[in-house]
């Protein structure tokens, strides 16, 4: 892994990249292009799902890049029709990546409704017991539904990947996280580029003479978040990989900290039911 990346110990005793590349909504057009951009920039950890349609994409950039499979960290998820099938869904998410094991496997969504995530994760057990990922966790997992599946097995989840950016900070589900000694993991860590806009954020980035993605993802990282910024631009790309020769003061971590403001820009994960 690119030496620059910091990387954040996991529950289990893997390391994870603090930074990575996430590709939700990347076409399947785009899906090579961009991940081989962001590994020739650096990024070492890439982020997909089964429903995000573009796992063979990433698994042919990864391919095709020649990097040792040892320094990278593939993460993909378990989508929601599948949580009586795990293990098949599992290898069939290795069949399109091209690979033997992913490093992290997840639970996509709880999707309560349905009333089969604790089902899914006593089987996200023999996903990892076989070798298929070495850590396993979930996503869009709230308190009442981590508090459901530790009620049935004591494995604690290695990550939960969950909606976070400035206007929607999530302080009471990453301090519960925290005191499970789960790692947080924020997507739309931008809030679908709005909190660009905001004008604490702008000030700030003017100041240090960076941009406000740069500003918010340097947040996310000194807050001790994993991130996963997406784009399928390169210079964006780039950019967003340029977040380890600066630092916010504490006034800048306080301005960004107060626009915490509710404001969700995805499906809230207590009433998701796909």
């Amino acid at each position: 892994m690119t030496d620059v990346v910091p990387t954040v110990a996991l529950n289990d005793g893997n390391l994870i990249p603090q930074l990575g590349f996430g590709v939700w909504q990347v076409s399947t057009e785009d899906i090579v292009p961009a991940v081989s951009t962001a590994l020739e920039t650096g990024y070492r950890h890439i982020d997909t799902a089964a429903v995000y349609g573009n796992e063979e994409g990433v698994g042919k950039a990864i391919k095709d890049s020649g990097l040792a499979r040892d320094d990278l960290f593939v993460t993909t998820k378990l989508w929601n029709d599948q949580h009586h099938n795990v293990v098949d869904a599992a290898k069939k998410s290795l069949d399109k990546l091209g690979l033997d094991q992913v490093n992290l496997y997840l639970i996509h969504w709880p999707s309560p409704a349905k009333g089969d995530f604790t089902k899914a994760w006593e089987q996200m057990q023999e996903v990892r017991s076989l070798g298929l990922a070495k850590s396993i966790g979930v996503s869009n997992f709230h308190q009442v539904h981590l508090d459901a599946i530790l009620a049935i097995i004591d494995t604690v989840p290695a990550v939960n990947q969950i909606e976070l950016h400035p206007t929607l900070a999530q302080r009471e589900l990453t301090a519960y996280n925290a005191s499970k000694g789960i790692v947080t993991e924020a997507y739309s860590p931008l809030g679908l580029s709005k909190d660009l806009e905001n004008a604490a954020v702008i000030e700030i980035a003017d100041k240090l003479n960076r941009t406000a993605a740069q500003v918010i993802l340097r947040w996310h990282l000194q807050r001790g978040h994993v991130v996963f910024p997406k784009s399928v631009t390169p210079h964006r790309i780039k950019e967003n990989f340029r977040l380890f020769d600066f630092e916010l003061d504490k006034a800048d971590l306080k301005a960004i900290d107060a626009l915490d403001a509710g404001n969700r820009v995805g499906v809230d994960p207590e009433v998701a039911d796909f």
